[in-house]
């Protein structure tokens, strides 16, 4: 029987459905890329926010028809859906025979197994339940970049956001089990190895007593064929001097930060639950970048969050043309159901939310334009994404660039390049966020 699956959500979402896969082809299940054609579809959905629940829900739906009038016999919902909503989806959809909440991922061959033998059922397990770690995946994306999922859960119940209620507290993944998973990669093919969870710089206080981290990088940097390792979803008042050190010392390591602080405001970061203050993340960038001049800080923000006036508004507009951060993502607020924020005085309209975010993304985009331009004439090593025939050029990314949120390097070469070889660009032009380069020929140049 054919299978069709769709990955929607974070990229800690398609590690699960990785390991899915792999899982359900080591049974023999066939994959395909057509739905129309698949007798199993699974749809791993995402939660997060209003936006990802309503493609989770339009995907599903879209998935039920084919279902009813197509050769779909099983259809399964799996992930932070089926967790929040698995009585409502039972329900309302029909056409669903199984749904899976986040902690059952590891059960996909027995949900299948059931649900073709006519059983309409509903997985969930306690949200305090670390899955087996499956450690065989099947990469739906790219082989040369893989997510390494190093944590369940979170433990900061921020009060914007719904994860705890969807994934559980804080679970680390032990560091033998994530070796393994990792050095099965790098025999697929993996080259640059990006670490996530939702905190990852929390890793092992839970297991082993103390932050973990800097051990686990070190252990991963002596895996052969992994060239890159990328740290994502550090949280500024968890990033140790020990942190920083080790990401320094070790040259597999990208000097990258993504430190999500959603906000600078004191009052602001104290109703949103935050750990920290602006003096405190001041003070932590200043050292980021004092002990690793070179790094490249990504950061997220909220705008619009409820009781926001117009002066906290501009302040963080101001901080962040100050701090002059790398990369940037801003979000309007979402009231999620659930959480304490939705149920806040004073919510903030849908238009000034979306004002206030653009003036944000204005703010950083003259930050980032002017740091490109000056970046001109540096050589980086890019790791090559693709080629782009109607424009006859190349796409790959520097250290400085996290796949599918930052920008990227164009450039023109001689000869076939395959996706996932590591080489090195002059840059020449900058061009908005991305840049524009040539391949540097050490023989032929200088």
């Amino acid at each position: 029987m054919k299978l069709f699956f769709i990955s929607l959500g974070c990229d800690k979402n398609l590690v699960d459905s990785e390991k899915m896969l792999a899982l359900l082809v080591s049974h023999d299940i066939e994959i395909t890329d057509e739905p129309e054609e698949a007798g199993i579809i699974i749809v791993n959905t995402c939660a997060f926010i209003q936006d990802a629940k309503e493609e989770s829900i339009e995907v599903i739906l879209e998935m039920a028809g084919l279902k009813t009038s197509g050769a779909c016999q099983v259809l399964i919902v799996s992930g932070c859906l089926a967790q929040r909503y698995a009585e409502e989806i039972q329900k309302e959809i029909p056409e669903v025979d199984a749904v899976m909440g986040t902690t059952a991922y590891d059960q996909i061959w027995d949900v299948v197994q059931k649900a073709r033998g006519g059983t309409r059922a509903c997985f969930l397990r306690d949200l305090g339940y670390l899955p087996v770690n499956l450690t065989r995946r099947l990469p739906s994306v790219s082989s040369y970049t893989s997510y390494l999922k190093i944590a369940e859960g979170c433990d900061k119940c921020c009060t914007y956001c719904i994860i705890p209620s969807l994934r559980g507290n804080y679970r680390s993944v032990p560091m033998e089990e994530l070796m393994e998973e990792a050095s099965l990669l790098a025999e697929a093919g993996t080259k640059e190895l990006i670490l996530v969870a939702q905190e990852t710089t929390v890793y092992g206080v839970d297991i082993y007593g103390k932050r973990s981290l800097p051990e686990l990088l070190r252990k991963l940097c002596q895996i052969q064929g992994i060239e890159w390792i990328r740290l994502l979803y550090c949280y500024p008042e968890e990033i140790t001097d020990e942190l920083i050190e080790t990401v320094k010392r070790e040259p597999k390591i990208c000097h990258y930060f993504d430190l999500p602080i959603q906000h600078c405001n004191d009052e602001i970061l104290r109703r949103m639950g935050r750990r920290t203050t602006k003096t405190e993340l001041v003070q932590r960038i200043r050292r980021i970048r004092e002990m690793l001049p070179d790094v490249a800080l990504r950061t997220t923000l909220i705008s619009g969050f409820p009781g926001e006036t117009c002066p906290q508004h501009e302040e963080c507009v101001a901080f962040v043309a100050d701090m002059k951060f790398d990369r940037l993502g801003v979000f309007p607020f979402s009231a999620e159901e659930g959480t304490p924020a939705a149920q806040f005085p004073e919510q903030i309209s849908e238009s000034t939310k979306q004002k206030w975010a653009d003036e944000i993304m204005e703010a950083e985009q003259d930050v980032i334009f002017r740091k490109n331009e000056q970046l001109i004439g540096q050589r980086f090593q890019v790791l090559v994404d693709g080629y782009l025939p109607e424009e006859h050029v190349y796409t790959g990314r520097t250290y400085r660039d996290a796949p599918g949120v930052d920008g990227c390097v164009f450039f023109s070469a001689q000869g076939e390049i395959m996706s996932g070889t590591l080489l090195t660009v002059t840059v020449t032009d900058a061009r908005g966020y991305d840049l524009v380069g040539e391949v540097y020929d050490e023989e032929g140049s200088d």
